[in-house]
Order: structure tokens, then C-alpha cells, then sequence
């Protein structure tokens, strides 16, 4: 949930129309690479794991960001060969990510700020194919989960933007406002509910928990977007690099998933689901 300061008109539509272009190119190859499944997607997912955390690092100490990336690559492949049920798995993984965003705050050793990080970049390598592995709805949760985070991005961006009104934190994120929070959650829930419905031809009885958790999610994509927001405020950075056009890094554009998957880690756990 990125919303910018007013700009020239031309300036403007130049730089949403990198976003847009950029955004389609991503999302065409994403659903690609979700609805083939299997290796090719958890190594996709492996590789921006790797990559989130070279970005982490590049931020925090700019000092083991090399080594981080191919470390959490190694790590997220060989941890995928261990005889531990996926559940346990996400669920371990999921908790020692959010204890690492949680630590990230206060620490300030160098290396436990790193350690944060590749913790933090785990989540992606590791949750997201044990969801899409998960029996019969494995790729309908893997597209509710794009839907709420997408929507909720683009219609928080374009309802800011519309309507302005309170700022939401500004001293965490002083482009966004409580109007774009408000629009980005009611489409998330909407747009959560629907694709899930559609992927899973409306299976009956499941609406109540789905808008919940839709709602749950759209909200935690939007702090997910807070927390990266406020690290890079810590360290006086803009953006985590410049890989995507117009959308800087992968730790820009993955902050709100990555709070989604760790919820979802922390449900799998929970209700011990044996995937």
C-alpha cells in the first residue's frame, strides 16, 4: 500500500504507468507459476526468499547481504527435504518470523538485526508452497491470499488518493491515510471472499470463516506494509532496491503478503491441518 505524493500530471501518469506495467508482468507470471505448482513454484519462492533478505540486509548493515540471500536459498531448500510435517514446518517458521519482525524494533546489534531479517525472509521459502501443497484447496488458498493482498493494495492506493482525510501513521508512512486503509480493507474482504468462492465452487457453509478471514488478512497486509515502512524510516531509505520498475524492491511489494503468510503458518499450526 505505496500511495504517493501529489506530483505533475505528467510525472504522474509516467510513474503509474511503470507501476501498471511492471504489476501486470509480475502478476501474469506469479498465476503462472501458482497454478503449474510443484518444484518450479517452490523454487521461484526460494529464490525471492533469497532475495528479500539480501534487500533486508542491504538496509540494516549493507554489510552480509550477498551472503544472507544464498544462505536463506541453501537454507529453504534443504529445510524442504527434512522429514517434519508442513504444518510444524510453516508453523515454526511463521512464529520465528513474526518474532523476528517483533525484535527488529529494539535490537540494535548488527547481527541480531540480521538474523531478523533472514528470519523475516524465511516465511517466503517456506509457508508459501507448504499453502499451495495443501491438499484440494491448496491452489485456491494460494490465490485467495493473492486477492486480498493485491486489492487491498490497489484500492487503498487509489481511495488515498481519491479522498485523502486523516493521515493513518503519519510518522511511520506519511502518504497514507485512514481513507485508503478503509477502501483497501473492504475490497480485500470482497475480493477474498469471491475468489475463494469461484476457486472453490462455492463450497457451502464456508462464508462466515472466509469474510473473517479475508478481514484478518486485509488487515495484516496493511501492517505488514507499516513495518517495512517504519525499517526503512529507521535506516533512511526509500526503497529495498530497484529490481522492480517503478515498484522498488521485493521487500516493497511483499511486505503485506509476507504478514498473510505468517498468519496463515500460525493457523496451519494451530489447527494442527496435516497437509
Amino acid at each position: 500500500m505505496n500511495e504517493p505524493a501529489p506530483a505533475s500530471p505528467g510525472s504522474g501518469s509516467g510513474e503509474l504507468k511503470r507501476r501498471v506495467v511492471s504489476a501486470l508482468v509480475l502478476a501474469a507470471v506469479v498465476l503462472a507459476l501458482t497454478l503449474w505448482g510443484g518444484w518450479p513454484f517452490r523454487l521461484v519462492w526460494v529464490l525471492v526468499a533469497g532475495i528479500v533478505a539480501y534487500e533486508w540486509l542491504s538496509i540494516v548493515s549493507r554489510g552480509n547481504a550477498v551472503a544472507a540471500g544464498a544462505g536463506v536459498v541453501v537454507a529453504g531448500l534443504a529445510l524442504s527435504f527434512l522429514p517434519i510435517a508442513p504444518a510444524a514446518l510453516a508453523g515454526a517458521t511463521a512464529a520465528a518470523a513474526l518474532i523476528g519482525a517483533l525484535a527488529a524494533p529494539f535490537v540494535r546489534a548488527r547481527l541480531a538485526l540480521e538474523l531478523c531479517g533472514v528470519a523475516y525472509a524465511l516465511a517466503f521459502a517456506l509457508i508459501t508452497p507448504a499453502l499451495r501443497d495443501w491438499p484440494v484447496v491448496g491452489l485456491a488458498l494460494i490465490l485467495w491470499s493473492f486477492a486480498v493482498v493485491w486489492l487491498t493494495d490497489i484500492a487503498a492506493y487509489f481511495t488515498g488518493r481519491s479522498f485523502g482525510g486523516p493521515k493513518l501513521m503519519p510518522r511511520v508512512s506519511p502518504k497514507k491515510t485512514w481513507s485508503g486503509a478503509i477502501g483497501g480493507t473492504l475490497a480485500g474482504t470482497v475480493a477474498g471472499t469471491l475468489i475463494w468462492s469461484f476457486a472453490t465452487l462455492g463450497a457451502p457453509g464456508a462464508n462466515g470463516w472466509v469474510i473473517a478471514a479475508s478481514l484478518a488478512a486485509s488487515v495484516a497486509s496493511q501492517a505488514g506494509d507499516l513495518f517495512e515502512s517504519a525499517l526503512k524510516r529507521r535506516f533512511d531509505t526509500k526503497d529495498s532496491s530497484h529490481l522492480i520498475p517503478g515498484h522498488g524492491g521485493f521487500l516493497d511489494r511483499l511486505d503485506g503478503y509476507w504478514a498473510v503468510l505468517v498468519l496463515a503458518g500460525l493457523a496451519l499450526f494451530a489447527f494442527q491441518i496435516d497437509i
